[in-house]
């Protein structure tokens, strides 16, 4: 398999060439689609349907698994080591989950992970429940989540192309984002209500049993109607190709890159969150859950704007990126729990905003037999951070408070979109333009005009 053009001849990241609006199979833009579209798929509502009820019952354990951490520990530090816990098998093990994910079918490898998932939620239930936890089943816990997250999310990521196709994939990527963030508005609130009114192991069995509705969706599903992509025959050198084929591609291995650095060090919102509540505030789990609830607005708003968008640009992921780390550094200095709670709305709008487009456009632009590799690498590099990211933003929250932790998170994200940005312009021939459209400033990247030297005429 060809592993493409190296950086001196890639398009430009924002030209009419531009590798995040097509794929490898066809040279035409994708179509725009109404927002809901990919609903009217029967296949892709069963798993619309089984996902959000599931994550109702993963963002209350989230909530819940943060908050009893820190009541047990009475450490933000302690927090992130719970967050790196769950990601570390991401980080270790999630290029081979992709290689698997590639070879296996993705409706059976989802019935395994999201039973092993649902064990392990009813597992921490009963020990939490019977008085019996400690912080160190907690870690566990998250650990064994984490193992199953290797497999569960590249098949989860690459299945949505099975179930509605190559033309609405983009809308049911950024559908898949809402559903997740709808399911946010509503996980954080009921958390918050179960931890006060009868503690966190109520959560616990709640996410625990949500797992029937994903498991009962998907046997539900008619197979004949999959867009089933050919799977690879196991062989050598499979994870080898996997990364030779992202080096070779600069609109993903810089995308890569760039939520890399976002996702270790800007998206901890456990530990940030946590902290302000607690340290900052002095609130409790009630304002804890609130900022989560409040930042899901904003996600949910950003997912609905990219499934409604016709295309994945860089230059729109370059921005969102910017903007979501100078908001971290605004929020970091609010002197109010309420401009602070607010701030969490436009966060939430701008993290959505990165994370639907990089998605998409790692999707949109990779050949269907590698998408499993290619999605596990972006999501070793996106979630896998957290192991390195959690701990050191724990450090520096406990060590220099929740203040400077925060504005330390958002300085690095905006400075690799920065940077980042500079490289794919020059990567793509491009320079920055300012001028005025139609009364407005405006501000974009355009191609740099070619100088060719006039040959004498003999």
């Amino acid at each position: 398999m060809s592993t493409g053009s190296g950086a001196a001849s890639a398009p430009a990241p924002d030209g009419p060439d531009d590798p995040t609006t097509r794929t490898p199979e066809t040279s035409r833009p994708p179509r725009k689609t109404s927002m809901f579209a990919s609903l009217k798929v029967r296949n892709y509502r069963l798993f619309f349907l089984g996902q959000v009820v599931s994550n109702i019952g993963t963002w209350m354990q989230r909530i819940a698994q943060d908050w009893l951490v820190l009541s047990l520990t009475g450490s933000s530090a302690a927090v992130g080591i719970t967050t790196a816990l769950q990601f570390l098998p991401m980080l270790l093990f999630g290029l081979y989950g992709g290689v698997l994910v590639d070879r296996w079918r993705k409706r059976t490898t989802l019935l395994f992970t999201q039973s092993a998932m649902a064990l392990s939620a009813l597992a921490l239930a009963v020990l939490t429940l019977s008085g019996q936890v400690q912080v160190w089943h907690v870690y566990l816990a998250a650990f064994a989540m984490g193992l199953a997250t290797v497999l569960d999310n590249p098949a989860r990521q690459t299945f949505v192309s099975e179930l509605v196709g190559r033309d609405q994939l983009q809308n049911a990527v950024s559908m898949n984002s809402a559903n997740f963030q709808s399911a946010r508005l509503v996980g954080p609130a009921v958390a918050g209500v179960m931890i006060t009114g009868v503690g966190t192991g109520w959560a616990f069995l709640a996410n625990g049993l949500s797992f029937v509705a994903p498991l009962t969706c998907l046997l539900l599903m008619r197979a004949r109607e999959l867009h089933v992509v050919r799977r690879t025959p196991r062989g050598k050198g499979q994870l080898r190709e996997g990364l030779r084929y992202v080096a070779g591609r600069p609109e993903l291995i810089w995308t890569i890159v760039l939520v890399g650095f976002i996702g270790t060090f800007g998206f901890n919102f456990p530990v940030f969150l946590s902290a302000f509540a607690d340290d900052v505030f002095h609130a409790g789990a009630g304002a804890y859950s609130l900022f989560n609830t409040l930042m899901a607005v904003g996600s949910l708003a950003g997912a609905l704007l990219a499934a409604r968008r016709g295309t994945a640009r860089l230059r729109v992921l370059i921005a969102a990126a910017l903007g979501f780390g100078a908001l971290e550094i605004v929020a970091s200095a609010a002197p109010e729990l309420w401009l602070f709670a607010l701030l969490m709305v436009p966060i939430g709008v701008f993290s959505m905003t990165v994370n639907v487009t990089a998605n998409t456009s790692i999707q949109m632009s990779t050949d269907p037999a590698m998408r499993g590799r290619v999605m596990a690498l972006y999501m070793m590099v996106f979630l896998g951070g957290s192991p390195i990211g959690a701990p050191i933003v724990g450090w520096v929250t406990d060590a220099y408070g929740a203040r400077a932790g925060f504005a330390a998170g958002g300085a690095v994200a905006a400075s690799a979109a920065l940077v980042i940005g500079l490289v794919l312009a020059r990567v793509g021939n491009l320079r920055l333009s300012v001028g005025w459209h139609r009364g407005h400033p405006q501000v974009r990247f355009v191609p740099r005009e070619r100088r060719e030297a006039l040959a004498p005429v003999a």
